[in-house]
């Protein structure tokens, strides 16, 4: 074509880049001209000639830009298909831009040379080395033209890196090829690198200083950068040999550039990097270079200028890099220093610890929580932990965590110097607080691994500090906490030392205790801490929460001198009935709400009675009476405490009664404990009200309107004697025991006999006051579930119209929103009655199912052999489930039917079980199918709906409710089939396979994947069988990936095997198939999930291929299928006699087969498709009279004269 004719075409193609990129440009237009650009790529024959016209240097960067971008889709798309002297022609012409056709280094467009230099690795990845074999010098001719052009060269050589190594996005043969051929000429590579930085770097130091010379300076400092950036994409995978050549003087440089500014970053990079290398332990020893006096002074005396010139971002991102330098570098020692190694201590050791230790105590929290795995790595090393320098460091460590431990630096803040940094790396306080709790939790396991080489260290530590603390004045800060005056908020500067100081006493305290023989106990040190503490009175319920937990951790010395334990007891019972306000305890109806902080003292109380019951029942024994009389006092009057606090104190005395080991003693003590209840709980009020939903509403008071909804409550006293009652059955039934050692139980009458299998059969005290109360539980059971019938629902009050509705916490918990920080502790608990009716119900349906959960483990065949058990269950906790909503379901299916089935002996699968499990199965199968349905087609509906935008919309959590509910189902049905030996999937990294077409992760479910005996009972009741198929198979195209991927690899397979030996419909059998197929449809995106289904896919082809020919069918049905390839897979299939392909090539020849129907992510729906075709293999013997015809068939040219420059 001519002249005029490109002429004439990129004008208006300039035009309308023009119109494509004015912000004043209307949408009209703007589609119009991309529709011009984007036809113009695809279908003109003059794209090259246009392209590079476009590309010259005297266009604007914008429209140079498009006409390298055309350039780059002709050698995507079109260069298959071009003429050989086009390809030759392009080629030239792309490296004449290169050379001579750009702006100087420092005035040319960053995008311009990027496109530029993918352009060339396009060309690279279709044609080298076999067409191409002098690239590798043209590059070289390149860079020896200036700067300019060597900062491209490094682009293009990153780029291949990145596409061939690191993102690998080419076929499996070209890839070798290259990679191949890159490592083959590594070492040439290796030294045009490291010469073409060391000549920019020694030329920018010696111009650097003189102002005439900065321009050239600036350029070489480019190329420098430049250079370490390419040097990072190759460091990763190359042979240690080449990091490590020459006495490892890449290394050297690295370190020499960490005091050069402009290119510390990248040199730091670098050096991560390489020290970051696995591989042979022998290939990395050369690396403890980096302990030698030279590189430690550079890499310590950069750290120390970095710190020195204050916060400015670039400094602290080199710090960070510097700290992870030296983290990386405690690995290589643990790594290399063994008992077996040659490898020896450095002597430069005691000075990595101490810039090391810099780190732990500056005052970045990211930086300090960087060092800590490295601490504990350590810490726990076989040689270095004994290591006399190391032993030295733990007071020093332990003294930076005394520090460390204390939660400032918030961003919004000002009162640390901490502060500041953390506005750099937090963009909230929320995120900083969700970081520094689990930053707090490995420092505690950092600590303990510390005190277990010097015990005594940490506790003299922690016994100083709670000293000091106990003396110390409060300083409430400025903040004023919303409990009272002159009382901490969680921000207050005594509040924050408190904290910090509990966990670390916590920490060393227990550690010691663990680590210690028993006579090295210092026993008087701590008995003394625990009387000052016992002793030490506050007001502040922040303060005394954490003296509570002084309190636990000291109580390990009690064991040693139990005279002190009333103390405890007593200290311990006084904070159960804590309160700001005295008064409050008299005047309960218009008492303002306890504070989340005065609740958790009370609540933390208790369960510091229940933990020493627990740990130490043998302990606390003796003082049984004083804690019956203690609990009983407080039991009789009724405002006293709340219900929650009443059970705790009863669930620690029936845990201590456990040690009475006597059946007789331990009833007759229930039954007086459980009379009261029993009392209340079976009076026929309670009975009526208990089974009538109308009487029910009306007796906890939520069919009223109330007028002040804050201080108006008639009816609270009411709900908190319900809450009472199922609290406490439930307390009895959690704690309730026999003792462990058969020959006790045996001794104190627990033991009624031996089951066939031979194992014993066990009474529990408790059970026959609890199985009196279970009728009314489950007439509760059965009302609670009626509340939500419509006309139920329509006769609550006004003010509880939403009574049943979930809870705030419980809606932002499932949408992932994390909490106000503030208002966890100085907020009142409930805001409204409203939300205490909330709160009323939604803890006694839990509950209520709790104690149902707990029931089968505690009373065992007791409770199993309740008359008619399963008809009683089905007619109450299985009753209008139709309007139950998915929030109550959830905790139906976790905390009463798994637990039910999983303790459940295998006598009373038939008669208690499958009839219960079968109905439900069926049930919420089809609830599911119908939710699911909904999603899929509101999905389908709402493409433009602005109500997606909100996170919190109704829809949202809609959804997210039935991905749970799903996953809980999932897991019961997995956990009643499978037996958990199959429940692993291993992942191994990806395995070359033909094209890059290789498994991203193989998941094979190990052959034990086994139907248990429930699940085998379970599947011979045709329609409980054919519920679980349906929902197993049909959840695989559920929009839940996690769902998908357990369900593929636990599930489907051993249910699918437990009926092929019978006779299968060919329908089923095709629409099993056909259903994991649609699962690759909806999943195939996520690697996991899409290994699995076609794995699971593979099975059952192979498996049933040869008796139902109807999954060839199906297989014909998949989009895009080569019809000889499935015959050719086919015939290998049905054909016996021939020897077996390993079963991996197998796969992935079925993989190809079915890859039309495997799902992709939606950025790569409507991707162009590039094709690269494969080369002349480089590495294969091919028989001579074929490479003569390859390399002739062009107009009898050769074609490895190609590209030859």
């Amino acid at each position: 074509m001519s002249a005029e004719q490109v002429s004439s075409l990129c004008e208006q193609l300039v035009k309308a880049v023009t119109v494509i990129m004015d912000p004043a440009s209307t949408q009209r237009y703007r589609l119009e001209a991309l529709k011009f650009c984007e036809e113009f790529k695809e279908k003109c024959p003059i794209c090259v000639p246009c392209g590079l016209k476009l590309a010259e240097k005297t266009q604007t960067a914008i429209v140079r830009h498009f006409g390298l971008q055309i350039l780059e889709h002709v050698v995507k798309f079109r260069w298959n298909n071009m003429p050989r002297l086009e390809k030759v022609y392009l080629k030239n012409n792309v490296m004449g831009l290169i050379s001579s056709g750009t702006q100087s280094i420092l005035e040319e467009e960053s995008h311009i040379k990027d496109v530029l230099s993918r352009i060339v690795v396009e060309m690279i990845k279709r044609e080298w080395p076999q067409h191409w074999p002098d690239m590798l010098k043209e590059l070289d001719t390149l860079s020896k033209q200036g700067e300019t052009q060597t900062e491209l060269v490094m682009f293009i050589l990153l780029r291949l890196a990145e596409d061939v190594v690191t993102f690998q996005t080419l076929p499996t043969q070209r890839r070798r090829d290259i990679q191949q051929t890159l490592t083959q000429n590594m070492e040439k590579i290796f030294n045009f690198l490291l010469s073409t930085l060391q000549q920019n770097v020694n030329k920018y130091r010696r111009m650097k200083t003189d102002l005439a010379q900065e321009p050239k300076a600036q350029a070489n400092c480019r190329v420098g950068i430049a250079a370490l950036n390419t040097l990072a994409g190759y460091i990763d995978w190359v042979a240690l040999s080449h990091i490590t050549a020459d006495n490892c003087k890449l290394l050297e440089m690295l370190c020499l550039l960490l005091n050069e500014p402009e290119l510390q970053v990248g040199a730091a990079e670098c050096l991560l990097i390489a020290v970051s290398r696995k591989g042979k332990l022998e290939d990395r020893k050369p690396l403890m270079v980096l302990f030698g006096d030279v590189a430690m002074h550079y890499i310590l005396s950069a750290a120390q200028t970095a710190d020195a010139e204050g916060l400015v971002e670039k400094h602290y991102v080199f710090l960070k890099r510097l700290c992870q330098v030296l983290c990386a570098l405690g690995s290589q020692l643990c790594a290399l220093l063994g008992s077996d190694s040659d490898v020896e201590t450095p002597a430069n050791f005691g000075k990595y610890l101490d810039s090391f230790l810099a780190f732990t105590t500056h005052p970045s929290q990211f930086l300090r929580s960087s060092t800590q795995i490295t601490w504990g790595a350590l810490f726990r090393h076989e040689v270095l932990s004994h290591d006399p320098l190391l032993l030295a460091m733990i007071p020093k460590y332990l003294r930076a965590s005394m520090t460390n431990l204390v939660k400032v630096g918030f961003p919004s803040k000002t009162d640390s110097p901490s502060c500041e940094y953390s506005r750099f790396d937090f963009d909230s306080d929320e995120d900083f607080n969700a970081f520094f709790n689990s930053f707090r939790a490995q420092q505690g396991e950092v600590m303990r691994m510390a005190c277990r080489l010097d015990p005594r260290t940490g506790f003299q530590m922690a016994g100083e500090w709670l000293k000091y603390q106990l003396t110390a004045p409060v300083d409430t800060g400025p903040m004023n906490s919303k409990t009272g005056e002159g009382l901490c908020s969680i921000f207050s500067p005594s509040f924050v030392q408190w904290d910090a100081m509990t966990f670390f006493s916590e920490s060393v305290i227990s550690q010691m205790f663990r680590t210690l023989d028993k006579d090295e106990i210092p026993v008087n040190d701590g008995i003394d801490l625990l009387q000052l503490v016992l002793n030490f009175e506050t007001k502040d319920p922040l303060i005394l929460s954490c003296v509570l937990t002084n309190v636990s951790a000291l109580f390990p010395f009690v064991t040693y001198q139990p005279e002190y334990l009333p103390q405890v007891l007593s200290k311990l019972f006084a904070s159960v009935t804590f309160e700001v306000i005295e008064e409050s305890k008299f005047v309960m109806s218009v008492q303002a709400p306890r504070t989340r902080a005065v609740k958790n003292v009370r609540r933390h109380a208790c369960s510091s009675i229940i933990k020493m019951c627990r740990d130490y029942p043998q302990l606390v024994l003796p003082n049984f009476e004083m804690l019956y009389n203690h609990v009983k006092q407080l039991l009789s009057n009724e405002l006293l405490l709340t219900q929650m606090e009443k059970c705790a104190l009863m669930e620690a005395l029936v845990l201590i009664s456990n040690q009475f080991k006597d059946y007789e003693r331990q009833k007759v003590f229930l039954e007086e404990l459980m009379a009261p209840v029993a009392g209340l709980w079976l009076s026929p009020e309670m009975q009526r009200v208990l089974s009538d939903p109308e009487a029910f509403i009306s007796y906890v008071g939520a069919d009223n309107k109330i007028a002040d909804p804050v201080l108006e409550d008639p009816s609270g006293l009411n709900r908190s004697r319900i809450s009472f009652c199922v609290y406490t059955i439930l307390g009895v039934v959690k704690r309730a025991r026999w003792p462990a050692a058969t020959e006790e139980a045996k001794a104190g009458g627990f033991l009624v006999g031996y089951m066939p299998s031979g194992s014993p059969i066990y009474r529990n005290p408790c059970t026959e006051q609890v199985l009196k109360l279970l009728d009314n539980l489950l007439a509760l059971i059965r009302t609670h579930n009626n509340l939500y019938m419509p006309e139920m629902v329509a006769r609550l009050g006004e003010t509880f119209a939403k009574a049943l509705d979930m809870l705030e916490v419980e809606k932002n918990a499932i949408l992932g929103l994390p909490q106000p920080l503030l208002e966890l502790y100085d907020s009142p608990v409930y805001k409204t009655v409203l939300e205490r009716m909330q709160g009323f119900f939604c803890t006694l349906y839990d509950n209520c199912f709790h104690i149902l959960g707990n029931a089968g483990p505690s009373m065992q065949q007791d409770f199993y052999t309740v008359e008619g058990l399963a008809t009683q269950l089905l007619s109450s906790a299985f009753i209008n489930l139709n309007n139950i909503p998915d929030y109550r379901l959830r905790p139906m299916l976790r905390v009463f039917v798994k637990p039910l089935v999983l303790s459940c002996p295998s006598e009373y699968y038939e008669t208690l079980v499958c009839p219960m499990l079968g109905p439900l199965f069926t049930y919420l199968h089809v609830r599911l199918s119908q939710k699911w349905q909904v999603i899929n087609q509101r999905s389908m509906l709402c493409e433009d709906d602005a109500a997606d935008d909100n996170p919190e919309s109704q829809e949202m959590l809609e959804e997210q409710l039935v991905r749970l509910l799903t996953r809980e189902v999932m897991d019961l049905i997995t956990v009643c089939c499978v037996s958990k030996k199959g429940v692993e999937h291993n992942s191994t990294a990806a395995v070359d396979g033909d094209d890059d077409e290789a498994m991203a992760t193989e998941v094979t479910p190990p052959a034990s994947a086994e139907l248990t005996e429930l699940g085998k009972c379970l599947m011979k009741q045709e329609d409980v069988c054919t519920a679980l198929l349906i929902t197993a198979y049909t959840s695989l195209s559920w929009k839940d990936t996690l769902s998908c991927q357990r369900t593929t690899t636990q599930l489907c397979w051993p249910l699918l095997k437990q009926v092929l030996p019978g006779n299968l419909l060919p329908d089923a059998v095709s629409w099993f198939f056909t259903s994991v197929l649609k699962g690759l449809q909806t999943h195939g995106q996520h690697d996991g999930c899409m290994a699995a289904l076609v794995h699971l896919a593979f099975q059952i082809y192979e498996a049933l291929r040869p008796r139902y020919a109807e999954l060839k069918g199906v297989m014909e049905q998949i989009p895009d299928i080569q019809r000889d390839s499935l015959e050719q897979f086919d015939s290998k299939l049905l054909n016996p006699t021939l020897q077996k392909v390993a079963d991996k090539r197998r796969k992935d020849h079925f993989k190809r087969l079915i890859a039309g129907c495997i799902g992709k992510p939606l950025g790569e729906q409507f991707r162009k498709e590039v094709h690269i075709r494969n080369l002349p293999s480089l590495f294969k013997k091919v028989k001579p009279s074929l490479e003569s015809d390859v390399l002739e068939n062009e107009d009898g040219e050769g074609l490895t004269a190609l590209f030859e420059p």
